[in-house]
């Protein structure tokens, strides 16, 4: 199954590809560790997700040493993730561990202060980060004063449980029946866990092999006689296992504290100054039985607290491995999933929908099983591909892939008629119908099947249309194709597979590379472009009624609204042009998962928040116009952790969108549901595809993953009508009518048979007529695309588009007028005039993409202009898109673009351009430079010109 999925089963995507900057191979500092006969300082962390810790549980310690001297750091696994430790400054890092329980080292010279952190990507952001400081004269540990024991009417308490009973205690519940241990490691916790309790004793309510156990055990009151307190603990970073110290007058929690997720006890301090001389009581609380609902996600062995040795203190105590509440970062429980495992018909009866909504099992398996991708054609039928073959590409003439063709021939909601299209194909992961034929992905190829007239048999071989592409990771190959409004066959792709695409034969230096992002390939011309580039793994995409694309992603947060020849956040990898600089970052407001720890910790926790980090499919509805006007123009995601659709909701901001979270639309209430894509069809209902598996996460192993299971579910709204039709058979006329349709679907297939059938004069005219006079402009545009498509608007047309009322329409002309990348001067003179005096920020970044498709001796005054709107400088997408257009003039002409930089009203472009000056490395560059730099030293001293002096003078540093 192609799915986003859990970081611990990326293990050899991540290996096998070259996504960080460190070199395996260490540079001179580095010191061999055979051939040191000693370490001066040599410290061994565990790594974990929850970062690195030492051997007192210290959370990411600061680690010393003095200069020169000989370090080793020492990593041991903690779990089953892949991790690694790597210095930032010194470019060094450690292999890469898999298993839990390996080792890996890092040897060096102190030579600077650095960073440590795992480069694995994603780990460094939860928070596997610490810093390595150089420092002067001896290295000790920090004294502290000596504690005491509170006392009770004049007796000491045991508060230390050094009297080897709960004297002093009143327990509730089974947590706390026989809490006291006196070995390291206890008998409750593992062999290899480390308590480092103080005394003879210290309390458990369960340890990891009896965390089911719930209860509470509370002390005596006692009264405050120093302003600090300092105790120690560990367990759980839960929110229902924890240590709370209570004012007995009052019963006020007035300070909590959980463990981290370990067994180890560290010293927690305690500020009771606003408490002196009042009663108060410890609590410990332990209320979290740690029992997963979820089939495959173990029980939570760390539901439990430990606790031991409280004691007051006069000043407030130092203690090297003080844990504090900033340190722990505390999950939610796991999200309640009632079911798993079910059949297709109990599956949708058991799923939570909007009122006026229903779910109906279309098909399920033996019919359909594995249905990797699909789409609707004309007659209303379903393709689907099924992936028999997934993970790994069978040998040549072994694939077991196939599509089938369903259909509803009734209208009951059951698709009771089920054709096999055709078998033997090979890693099948996307699918598309139209313009004669079948259109698969296949990695390493795109593949075309002719269709013959009968519509559903196909009238000759696979023909490959394009090769390269990758298969590194086969979740990540190429997927969700879709036709755009242009005419044009669209598609993603994921971050980790490396694909090198071009027509067969085609020489390595013409192929264009690609490894995350969004393509097309042209029906007719043939033509295959990059369209824009990042992201993660991407696996939807979808237009709104103003024909702006959106897409959805995993890891990275989810959402994208996609400019062509934008440049995205990036899950892992460097953009192609070492000059980017920067990325353009998500367009959501949001995140689906919960906690600060990254997107993988919020797993199956993330109710709160929508769920969870991984979704598939995205579907834009545009429907049955009788659907509830909330549910329209919403962006519609699986989030698969969550078991639900997420809904978002887009709003023009600036240039683009802000898009926001809106309440779940549905809920499958079951952990194997795996729905990865979504259409709506002629009548409005919604058609959903269900991979069906226990396990979520993709794995390259072919028996972690079911290979019986699949289903086909049917979701409409009351409102919802039943119809038959075969858009194949229309009138060209009636086709250009229904794009007057207020359910998408005829639009879109509509311009699809049209496109097919080719330029027809009557067509244009007819098209033309809704786009001169009809008052809706979503309608004009719809017949502007069609029209493009079919072949049926001069360039004189588009230019007259340019001085349209509504941005929208002027946007979409200086798209369609830039498609060849061969501007006309008239269009040219326009965009300059355009450049300076358009009021539409949308309008901007169009010009601004249109000028990435321009040759770049053509761009310099339409740039100029556009770097003039001061308004656009904190605009999300307009000053990186400037950037990206403005940066391949620079090395043409670097005098002209430094006065350019110097006089635009987006500042970060002077900043990129004294880089990418910097970059060239000549002579004249140098000069430039520094002619800069004498300037700015005379002028005034502001903040800004003190930034740019400071950037000179760094890139003119020697590198």
């Amino acid at each position: 199954m192609i799915l986003p999925r859990l970081l611990m089963l990326l293990l050899l995507a991540v290996l096998l590809q070259p996504t960080i900057s460190y070199s395996a191979t260490p540079p001179k500092n580095n010191i061999n560790s055979k051939a040191a006969a000693r370490y001066d300082r040599d410290y061994t962390l565990q790594a974990t997700m929850l970062g690195y810790f030492g051997t007192d549980g210290k959370r990411n310690p600061v680690l010393q040493a003095r200069k020169g001297e000989t370090v080793r750091i020492k990593i041991v696994n903690g779990e089953l993730m892949t991790h690694d430790i790597a210095l930032e400054k010194m470019g060094i890092k450690s292999k890469v561990l898999v298993e839990k329980g390996d080792t890996a080292s890092i040897v060096f010279k102190a030579a600077q202060s650095d960073t440590y952190f795992c480069s694995i990507p994603g780990h460094r952001a939860a928070g596997m980060v610490g810093k390595f400081e150089v420092v002067e004269g001896p290295i000790t540990k920090a004294a502290t004063v000596a504690g005491m024991l509170p006392k009770k009417a004049g007796k000491t308490l045991n508060l230390n449980f050094e009297k080897g009973t709960l004297q002093d205690w009143t327990a509730t519940g089974d947590a706390f029946t026989n809490p006291l241990f006196s070995q390291d490691p206890s008998p409750v916790h593992e062999k290899d866990m480390k308590i480092n309790f103080s005394g003879k004793y210290f309390i458990s309510s369960g340890g990891t092999k009896n965390y089911k156990q719930t209860g509470t055990l509370t002390s005596v009151p006692f009264t405050v006689t120093q302003p600090f307190a300092a105790f120690k603990v560990s367990g759980g970073a839960l929110q229902d296992t924890r240590v709370e110290l209570v004012q007995a007058d009052n019963n006020n929690v007035f300070f909590q504290i959980t463990g981290t997720g370990r067994a180890t006890l560290q010293p927690v301090v305690v500020d009771l100054k606003s408490v002196m001389n009042k009663e108060i009581f410890i609590r410990l609380v332990d209320n979290e039985t740690g029992i997963s609902t979820i089939p495959y996600i173990g029980d939570d062995r760390w539901a439990h607290i430990n606790f031991d040795d409280f004691q007051f203190y006069p000043t407030r105590p130092e203690f090297s491995n003080e844990l504090k509440p900033s340190d722990i970062i505390i999950l939610p429980p796991l999200d309640p999933v009632v079911h798993a495992g079910l059949s297709g018909a109990e599956a949708a009866k058991s799923m939570t929908t909007k009122p006026g909504f229903s779910v109906k099992l279309a098909a399920a398996e033996p019919d359909i099983i594995r249905p990797i991708s699909f789409t609707i054609d004309t007659r209303g039928r379903l393709w689907v591909a099924e992936a028999h073959t997934y993970p790994v590409r069978a040998p040549e003439g072994q694939g077991k892939d196939r599509v089938l063709i369903f259909e509803d021939t009734n209208g009951d909601g059951t698709l009771d008629k089920r054709i096999v299209f055709m078998e033997g194909l090979n890693l099948i992961s996307a699918i598309e119908v139209g313009m004669g034929g079948v259109w698969l992905g296949s990695a390493p190829h795109l593949l075309f099947i002719p269709v013959d007239k009968t519509g559903d048999k196909p009238a000759g071989p696979p023909q490959i249309l394009l090769d390269g592409w990758g298969i590194h990771d086969t979740h990540e190959i190429l997927n969700n194709f879709r036709w755009g409004p242009d005419g044009w066959l669209y598609g993603t792709h994921g971050v980790f597979t490396h694909s090198n695409v071009g027509a067969p034969g085609t020489p390595d230096d013409q192929r264009t590379k690609l490894n995350a992002g969004v393509w097309r390939y042209h029906p007719i011309s043939k033509k295959f472009e990059l369209f824009a580039e990042g992201t993660s793994n991407p696996w939807g995409i979808d237009w709104n009624d103003h024909g702006h694309s959106f897409i959805t992603v995993c890891v990275i947060p989810h959402m994208f609204n996609i400019i062509q020849g934008a440049r995205y956040h990036r899950q892992a990898g460097n953009h192609f042009n070492p000059y980017t600089y920067d990325d353009i970052k998500q367009s959501g407001d949001h995140v689906h998962w919960v906690g600060d720890r990254g997107p993988h910790a919020g797993n199956f926790r993330s109710n709160a928040k929508g769920g969870g980090h991984a979704h598939a499919g995205a579907m834009i509805y545009l429907g049955n116009e009788n659907w509830p006007q909330e549910y329209r123009n919403k962006i519609y995601m699986n989030n698969i952790h969550g078991s639900r659709v997420n809904v978002d909701q887009p709003n023009r901001k600036g240039s683009g969108y802000s898009v926001s979270h809106n309440e779940d639309f549905l809920l499958t209430n079951d952990t194997w549901s795996q729905w990865l894509n979504f259409r709506y069809d002629p009548s409005g209902s919604v058609f959903a595809i269900d991979w069906y598996d226990k396990n979520q996460c993709h794995s390259p192993n072919p028996d972690v993953h079911q290979k019986t299971m699949g289903r086909i579910f049917k979701i409409s709204h009351e409102t919802d009508k039943w119809v038959k039709v075969d858009l194949a058979k229309a009138s060209s006329l009636d086709l250009v009518n229904y794009h007057l349709n207020k359910n998408e679907w005829y639009v879109r297939n509509a311009r699809l048979v049209l496109q097919e059938r080719g330029p027809n004069k009557k067509v244009h005219k007819a098209l033309k007529k809704i786009l001169n006079n009809n008052p809706d402009v979503t309608r004009q545009l719809r017949a502007l695309w069609t029209l493009h498509a079919t072949k049926g608007l001069s360039e004189k047309e588009l230019l007259h588009l340019l001085n349209h009322a509504d941005e929208n329409m002027r946007s979409w002309a200086i798209q369609l007028l830039a498609e060849d990348k061969n501007l006309s001067e008239a269009a040219l003179k326009k965009f300059a005039e355009m450049a300076k005096t358009d009021n539409s920020a949308l309008v901007r970044l169009y010009l601004a993409s249109a000028m990435q498709r321009t040759a770049p001796e053509k761009r310099w005054e339409i740039i100029a202009a556009l770097m003039q709107h001061a308004e656009d400088r904190d605009d999300h997408n307009l000053p990186l898109m400037l950037w990206y257009a403005f940066e391949p003039t620079v090395p043409t002409d670097i005098n002209r673009a430094m006065e350019m930089a110097q006089q635009s009203k987006v500042p970060l472009i002077l900043k990129y351009t004294i880089q990418r000056v910097a970059a060239i490395k000549s002579g004249a560059s140098v000069k430039l430079l520094q002619d800069l730099q004498q300037r700015l030293e005379k002028t005034d001293h502001t903040h800004q010109n003190h930034e740019i002096l400071a950037l000179i003078k760094k890139e003119l540093q020697p590198k």
